[in-house]
């Protein structure tokens, strides 16, 4: 069984251009100028207001909860239960001027209890929502 590779007879030059080495030089400059290319940062420009030089004394008006890894959760240093919380949560939001609502849970808190306080604090209406704590897990 044989092959004929070629077109023409045994020993003569073939006429076809082998494009392996130009397939291996593209290859090598493609991956050269993906290397080369800058890696894209997005920024979003903002105005910002300039630094206020006379800060204002008052302090911000917030509630803060906890929640420890009994699954115990605390309205402003007093324990309280699911239902106790959605009142409270009820009336800071009808507030005027609402206010900063702190959610600071023990690393060993049951998830299950934070997502159904956060779930309460949306219903409720709660705008101004913040975690405090996160900075320990920062390394």
């Amino acid at each position: 069984m044989a092959m004929a590779v070629g077109g023409g007879e045994e020993g003569a030059p073939m006429m076809d251009m082998n494009t392996t080495p130009l397939i291996d030089v593209m290859l090598v400059l493609l991956i050269m100028f993906i290397i080369t290319i800058p890696v894209q940062t997005h920024a979003v420009k903002l105005d910002l207001p300039p630094p206020n030089p006379h800060p204002s004394d008052v302090k911000p008006d917030f509630n803060q909860i906890d929640i420890d890894f009994l699954s115990n959760i605390y309205w402003n240093k007093q324990e309280v239960d699911l239902g106790t919380l959605k009142g409270y949560l009820g009336q800071a939001a009808k507030m005027p001027t609402q206010p900063e609502l702190r959610l600071r849970p023990e690393p060993q808190a049951k998830y299950e209890i934070v997502d159904k306080v956060m779930a309460e604090a949306q219903q409720a209406g709660i705008t101004k929502m913040g975690f405090v704590g996160n900075e320990a897990y920062a390394n």
